[in-house]
């Protein structure tokens, strides 16, 4: 997804970009500008490398005062606007990652900057330096922005000062102690937005990797209040569902597997080729007198580099298996080269897992 979202930076883009600043800015150079984006290492540069070069770039062009810079960046992205650009205009994330940059000094002038700038595109990973760097004033102002009236200024209080944001600097005190930041989802788990109440989740699943009893406790609080805070607990609760914790099983009705059977547990393609698929099947045997609620799951163990071997858990389906039934299951999991992980070839092992507790496990191998 990267590696096509970076290809948005085209001479046709900053071509549109640098003829609108040039409205706020009538003698910005736009043929230095695009000369030095374009330079040597740009075709080797990653997209974050990209946003960042951009970033750079855009400064030489500016004066040495950042509040002036601020204030012509915000009346370029009201100009971007006024052109027809929406809000989520993930190919301007070099705004914020302006301020990130050049804006730590200056506290309050950026801050100010990034609820704007939100608006139109997510400032979520710019906010994280000011969080660690002014902790307490930080989190004030993530808790005044959750009850903001734009949808995008709340969910940034929520996202931002998520612990363990993916791609991002994680917050190491939020990691270690989360509590300040419960009010703001509290506030915001039934907020009207679902890309907020999502953000909610997400933040809740963050802090279980640490923190797992804090999320326990909110979610047994949280359940039953309506749909769609019972839709935040769940999803929030997904890496403890993955590790099969007992108290979050119990809260979503996955009880007790001893009357659950696996049989004709196999495995169809015992050697599997790199850019292959792994086939396999096996049967469930509900053995009780009444329908039991299962949540399925498969755990691959994929070989290190070390030769040990990693578990990452699949989903398959949850549902009411009925009453002394039979039922079948067929999967295929794709063995396709993916940037997000490095498979070596060797021994590697699937198991079934059933409401948190894991089954048979076989090996099959890898092949390149």
């Amino acid at each position: 997804m990267a590696e096509l979202f970076k290809n948005i930076y085209t001479h046709k883009f900053f071509e549109e970009f640098t003829t609108t600043i040039q409205k706020i800015i009538p003698d910005f150079n736009a043929c230095s500008f695009s000369n030095k984006i374009f330079d040597d290492q740009w075709q080797d540069k990653e997209l974050k490398q990209r946003m960042r070069h951009i970033t750079i770039v855009l400064q030489q062009h500016l004066s040495p005062n950042y509040s002036a810079n601020v204030d012509i960046l915000l009346k370029v992205i009201d100009q971007l606007k006024k052109e027809g650009k929406k809000e989520n205009s993930l190919e301007y994330m070099f705004f914020p990652d302006f301020i990130e940059v050049y804006g730590i000094l200056h506290y309050e002038t950026s801050i100010k900057a990034i609820e704007k700038i939100t608006q139109f595109t997510s400032c979520e990973f710019a906010i994280r330096p000011f969080l660690i760097k002014f902790s307490k004033k930080g989190i004030n102002q993530m808790i005044k922005w959750s009850t903001h009236k734009h949808p995008m200024v709340r969910r940034l209080s929520t996202e931002g000062c998520r612990p363990r944001l993916p791609w991002a600097m994680s917050i190491p005190f939020l990691k270690k102690d989360p509590i300040s930041i419960i009010p703001i989802l509290q506030c915001l788990k039934k907020d009207e937005s679902e890309s907020v109440r999502r953000s909610v989740a997400n933040n809740l699943n963050d802090i279980s990797k640490d923190n797992p009893d804090i999320v326990i406790s909110l979610a047994k609080k949280w359940i039953g209040e309506s749909n769609d805070i019972d839709w935040v607990v769940k999803h929030g609760s997904r890496t403890l569902l993955k590790q099969g914790n007992k108290q979050i099983m119990k809260l979503f009705g996955f009880k007790s597997t001893s009357q659950i059977k696996i049989t004709n547990f196999q495995i169809l393609t015992p050697k599997v080729k790199i850019g292959g698929a792994l086939e396999f099947f096996f049967q469930i045997n509900n053995t009780s007198l009444s329908p039991s609620k299962l949540r399925l799951e498969y755990g691959l163990y994929y070989q290190k580099h070390n030769e040990s071997l990693s578990k990452k858990v699949f989903k398959i389906s949850e549902k009411l298996y009925p009453e002394k039934s039979k039922t079948t299951i067929t999967r295929k999991q794709s063995f396709k080269i993916i940037t997000t992980r490095k498979l070596y070839p060797g021994l590697h092992q699937i198991s079934i897992i059933i409401n948190g507790n894991e089954f048979e496990k076989h090996d099959f191998i890898l092949v390149s």
